[in-house]
């Protein structure tokens, strides 16, 4: 496997760790995690000192009844959930894994954006980020842009290249308002990404914004 050469920033595994970040982007950061040993010292590096902090912090005290209250839970019987166990894959994280129920791309919903392109909604929210997969054919990429928030893209397959350097399989692209760039699928194997947005791509072209009321990306 080739080696990964860009990281999320330390403020987003720090996040991570402390567990406030939304849906769409600790999907992202746990998958990334999976694929990254250094990464992961980090997030469990910056867990040991947030449990440490919390030792150090004295007892809050019950509210009346709530020991009572939790035993009764506990005791109550609990519903089995119906879980899928897709197998082990060799090249997605477990995460998206169980999310899709297996790691056949031909077997998921992609939805078509333009010759070359397509996309599968994963976490949809109007108030929160969104998460979806991305998949570009060699050759192609994404018109010119830039952003009215932050955009994270994790690559799982292939590679993309884009002004601020390639990304292959691991590296997160981390972007913000104003950074403008056109990301293009590198020769070899289709490109597969997880992408997570907290505000609508700024599209140049005006055939580009045309087809970006239909999807919403």
């Amino acid at each position: 496997m080739t080696a990964i050469v860009h990281h999320p920033s330390n403020s987003l595994l720090l996040d991570y760790a402390a567990g406030t970040l939304d849906e769409a982007s600790s999907l992202l950061i746990a998958t990334h995690l999976t694929l990254c040993p250094h990464c992961r010292a980090e997030v469990a590096a910056a867990e040991a000192i947030g449990g440490s902090l919390l030792d150090d912090l004295p007892a809050a005290p019950l509210r009346p009844g709530a020991l009572d209250a939790v035993m009764a839970r506990l005791a109550a019987p609990a519903e089995q959930p119906t879980l899928r166990k897709p197998q082990p894959s060799t090249w997605l994280p477990r995460p998206l894994t169980e999310r899709l129920g297996g790691d056949d791309p031909s077997l998921w919903k992609w939805r078509w954006l333009g010759p070359g392109l397509a996309d599968l909604p994963l976490v949809s929210d109007r108030n929160r980020p969104s998460a979806r997969m991305v998949r570009l054919t060699p050759g192609t990429g994404l018109p010119p842009h830039d952003h009215g928030g932050r955009e994270l893209t994790l690559v799982l397959r292939g590679a993309f290249g884009d002004r601020f350097g390639r990304f292959g399989r691991g590296d997160v692209e981390e972007t913000y308002p104003d950074m403008h760039h056109e990301p293009v699928a590198l020769e070899g194997e289709v490109c597969i990404g997880l992408v997570v947005t907290d505000a609508r791509l700024r599209f140049d072209g005006f055939i580009a914004r045309a087809m970006q009321t239909f999807t919403g990306v």
